[in-house]
């Protein structure tokens, strides 16, 4: 029985602010590399936020805090490209005949990030939360609430379906480039 009824909830609302706040980086990272768009990147972190902070009366292990608040960020990313309506940065470039990235693409391997886009939504997590985000596999077992060697076959297809595409492309690329080369020496 609690004596003080909100003290626990004031605790885990301090402890999830604390989180938020010195994970905030990296939760935008997280949504950045799903949505490709900073203002969207920002709405999701904003309203991952909003929703952990209302929901702090809910954590029931405040060890397991972080974990709980990175769940919530990343159930935000998925939610929000189940929108109808989704359009995606490049998508919006385009439909407007811009060169898609032209802008605001920050990736340095374009490649990758076509790849990466696709693999489904939950192997895709893993990729990131694993080399994007350096998360170890039992935390990215706790945050996609699955088994560590689930993850971990995840986790190798999905590298193996990765190598296959870039190798693919890496190989399209040298023929268009010496195809290129050779309209230009006639």
């Amino acid at each position: 029985m609690l004596f003080f009824p909100g003290k626990k909830n004031q605790t885990n609302r301090k402890l999830i602010e604390r989180i938020i706040l010195e994970k905030y980086n990296q939760y935008y990272r997280l949504a950045y590399s799903y949505v490709h768009n900073e203002a969207d990147a920002c709405d999701i972190v904003q309203n991952g936020a909003y929703k952990a902070m209302r929901g702090s009366d809910t954590l029931k292990n405040p060890e397991y805090a972080e974990t709980w608040v990175y769940r919530i960020m990343l159930n935000e990313c998925f939610g929000y490209l189940k929108k109808p309506g989704f359009l995606s940065y490049e998508a919006m470039q385009e439909e407007n005949g811009m060169e898609a990235g032209a802008v605001e693409d920050t990736y340095t391997n374009v490649d990758l990030q076509r790849a990466l886009e696709t693999l489904p939504e939950r192997d895709r997590a893993v990729v990131i939360l694993k080399y994007f985000e350096d998360r170890k596999l039992e935390e990215i077992a706790d945050i996609l609430e699955e088994n560590v060697s689930t993850v971990k076959s995840r986790l190798y297809r999905s590298i193996k379906k990765l190598r296959g595409i870039l190798s693919d492309e890496s190989n399209r690329n040298r023929y268009e480039q010496m195809c290129d080369s050779k309209v230009h020496l006639s």
